[in-house]
């Protein structure tokens, strides 16, 4: 079974409700049809035109719903604008970034595997700070979703002071905080991206890397490298993307591309759901 296979099997099981704010877009009521017929997840078409957005996070911070899918129709800059403004980011976040899920084929001999892109989405030239905080929402919204552990890699055209210059410099001060901030998750970086993904490599540019070669955590160091690299790994080695996936906010709030295919509304129904669950599992810790 596929990655994709799985999150609408995990999905099914924890009963969520996800609001639709664009129930008249043909691709969203076909997604409402697959995800109820399925049950992957108890859909909530929110009716009201151009304020059915508004409308859909007044039910998610309200606790009428779990989480909220938009973006068909709506421009990712409207539903941002709305995450922030209606739901705000978690404690301690001062960034809203973004990560995709890539599925990828065998390509270090374990089979196919998913990794995570950030930011790919949303920050275009994140600082020191910015870059940690975007791996740190990365990590946090990987466990909720893939549920492995995360290796980081903080990527850069540098291994481990094998070239200088201003953006490399920013990614060693994130990589120092982040370390800091985040002590129990493997990270390293500078990394170029096949010292980060392939153990032959690794151990020749980055000997003893905690996560060199075995990365699935690949943090960019600007918008500019992350989206390219992400449709140039979609097009090319015809991987499944999957996002951009919000991070940061204080509960779930998932933007669609407006190319968005049915798959993908069913599949980022089923990631909100699991986003909605983790929350709800911390929430349980920590009362």
């Amino acid at each position: 079974m596929t990655f994709t296979e799985r999150l609408e099997v995990r999905a099914r099981r924890l009963g969520c409700r996800i609001a639709f704010p664009e129930g008249d877009d043909a691709r969203v009521a076909e997604a409402v049809g697959a995800l109820r017929r399925r049950e992957v997840v108890d859909p909530v078409v929110v009716e009201g035109g151009s304020d059915a957005l508004r409308r859909a996070v007044a039910m998610l911070t309200g606790g009428a719903v779990d989480g909220v899918v938009a973006g068909a129709a709506h421009a990712s800059a409207d539903v941002m604008r709305a995450g922030l403004k209606g739901v705000g980011l978690r404690p301690g976040v001062r960034t809203l970034s973004s990560s995709f899920f890539m599925e990828v084929g065998d390509f270090r001999g374990g089979g196919s595997e998913v990794l995570s892109f950030t930011d790919a989405g949303v920050v275009p030239d994140p600082g020191p700070r910015a870059l940690v905080e975007i791996a740190g929402e990365a990590v946090r919204l990987r466990r909720q979703v893939v549920g492995d552990e995360p290796r980081v890699a903080f990527l850069s055209y540098s291994t481990l002071g094998s070239a200088g210059g201003r953006t490399v410099e920013r990614v060693r001060q994130a990589v120092e905080r982040f370390r800091e901030s985040f002590p129990e998750v493997p990270a390293d970086g500078e990394l170029q991206a096949d010292a980060a993904l392939i153990r032959a490599v690794a151990r020749a540019k980055a000997p003893g890397s905690p996560s060199g070669g075995r990365a699935n955590v690949l943090v960019f160091p600007s918008l500019d490298a992350g989206n390219i690299a992400y449709k140039l790994v979609e097009r090319l080695a015809g991987a499944t993307a999957l996002g951009p996936i919000l991070q940061g906010l204080r509960l779930p709030l998932n933007d669609l591309s407006r190319g968005a295919s049915v798959s993908d509304i069913v599949r980022v129904a089923a990631i909100t759901a699991l986003m909605a669950n983790g929350g709800r599992r911390r929430t349980a810790r920590d009362s």
